[in-house]
């Protein structure tokens, strides 16, 4: 079978600035991301809008917290398989070892779908326990039971890590982009037809089935289309076979992912409960424009890991570090230029597109934009431990961070309302890039001596 990645030359220590093609690559993919997701920004924001204007700032906190908290259980209960399938499957699908990688696929897709039953069970056991913490009653709790279902399509880690690894990311482009288009039309009928907080509910489940249910989709059809599927069976040996401590390094992705929970939907559901729906409506509108005006730079984080694990593989340690070195850079001015965006038009923003009542969420905004750009500066670092086989040093640098930030944003929340929570996410963002800096600053020591 043809290789799918040729190997590229052996690049000198020192690599050109302009004619560093795997920087130009990165950002070739990220460009492609970029052109869906400013259309899923579009349509995200339209989706916001829609339902924050039907709905008013109360219930439309309550749909914020029900999403968060379906899509936490989720994010708790689901193993980041892509990272298996681009860390195993980059060397097997360039030595064409079809049979090793279609032992890979079975494992990760496995994975994925025992994940979404778990987390699914998850939100059953622990649905009462949300109830009594937001205060809902029990009408409202059933509604959150069927909403968990959405869990059989948010569990689309396998297909997702298929197109990274075979540099398809025009069609993951399309993938947030059509879910967030469905909530906006379905969404726009809904509130035109004057409908409540259920069909609400009902229209942004709707678009997380048309999202997954395209990546399943699409990630077949590309398998299908370069071989790697012809004679394909369900069964065929031990799964994990040749695949050298691959359970210890799903597990440390799924714990790290699961930490990093702390630092969006979990701080969500922590300001909900601590100051009510309303104020959660505000933190995550702050939020998701934070993103939005930050994604381009963050956009990187999906560019980046294919490359650095084909670098990784051909033990090119002096590319990588020159590859993280640069777009390390390049995404910060970006951040800073997005953080300068935010405080010159935020508040228009937030008024134009949510309406006045939502212009209160304009100062923690600003937090919320300023610790992006800290972490959209520390990108490389995480995919660098991840890339290298160092998913262990890569979970306890989650864990130090989320074990510090969580209490930090409950007495910051409970002292000084919602600006609090803008500064501790501010606190946990410089926290997390330092503890990624420490290990990858000794990985590449130990590489590149």
């Amino acid at each position: 079978m043809v290789s799918e990645f040729p190997k590229a030359p052996s690049a000198p220590h020192r690599v050109p600035w302009a004619g560093d093609r795997r920087l130009k690559k990165v950002f070739v993919n990220a460009g492609i991301l970029l052109g869906g997701k400013g259309l899923n920004a579009f349509f995200s924001l339209g989706a916001m809008a829609v339902a924050a204007r039907g709905l008013g700032t109360e219930q439309f906190g309550t749909l914020v917290l029900i999403h968060s908290f379906t899509q936490a259980m989720g994010e708790i209960a689901k193993f980041q398989s892509w990272q298996a399938v681009l860390r195993y499957g980059t060397p097997a699908v360039r030595e064409g070892r079809r049979a090793d990688f279609q032992r890979l696929l079975r494992f990760t897709v496995a994975l994925d779908g025992l994940s979404a039953v778990a987390g699914m069970l998850l939100s059953l056991a622990l649905v009462w326990l949300a109830g009594s913490w937001f205060e809902w009653p029990a009408e409202r709790q059933s509604a959150v039971i069927l909403y968990a279902t959405s869990m059989l399509f948010m569990v689309t880690a396998t297909p997702t890590g298929v197109l990274r690894l075979v540099d398809r990311f025009d069609l993951l482009s399309m993938q947030g982009s059509l879910g967030n288009l469905v909530r906006l039309l379905a969404g726009a009928l809904v509130w035109l037809a004057g409908g409540g907080l259920e069909w609400f509910l009902a229209v942004w489940y709707l678009g997380t089935a048309a999202a997954g249910l395209h990546l399943f989709h699409v990630g077949r059809r590309e398998l299908r289309r370069r071989g790697l599927l012809d004679g394909y069976r369900w069964r065929g040996g031990a799964w994990t076979a040749g695949f050298p401590g691959i359970w210890g390094f799903v597990w440390s992705t799924n714990l790290g992912i699961t930490l990093e929970l702390v630092f969006t939907h979990i701080s969500t559901l922590v300001v909900g409960g601590l100051l009510g729906a309303a104020d959660a409506a505000l933190f995550r509108v702050a939020r998701q424009i934070g993103e939005a005006l930050t994604k381009p730079a963050k956009l990187l984080v999906p560019a980046i890991y294919p490359e650095l694990a084909r670098l990784c593989a051909d033990g090119e340690h002096h590319v990588m570090r020159a590859l993280v070195q640069r777009s390390a850079l390049m995404a910060g001015v970006g951040g800073v230029l997005s953080l300068a965006l935010a405080w010159g038009g935020g508040d228009w923003l937030l008024g134009a597109v949510l309406g006045p009542d939502f212009v209160a969420a304009y100062p923690v905004m600003l937090w919320l934009v300023a610790a992006a750009v800290v972490s959209v500066a520390a990108f490389p670092l995480e995919p660098v431990l991840i890339s290298g086989g160092e998913a262990g040093a890569a979970l306890r640098a989650r864990l130090w961070s989320a074990a510090l930030y969580l209490p930090v944003l409950l007495l910051s929340v409970q002292h000084w309302g919602l600006i609090g929570a803008g500064w501790a996410r501010l606190f946990a963002a410089a926290l997390t890039g330092i503890a990624f800096f420490i290990p990858v600053l000794r990985w590449f020591r130990a590489r590149t001596a």
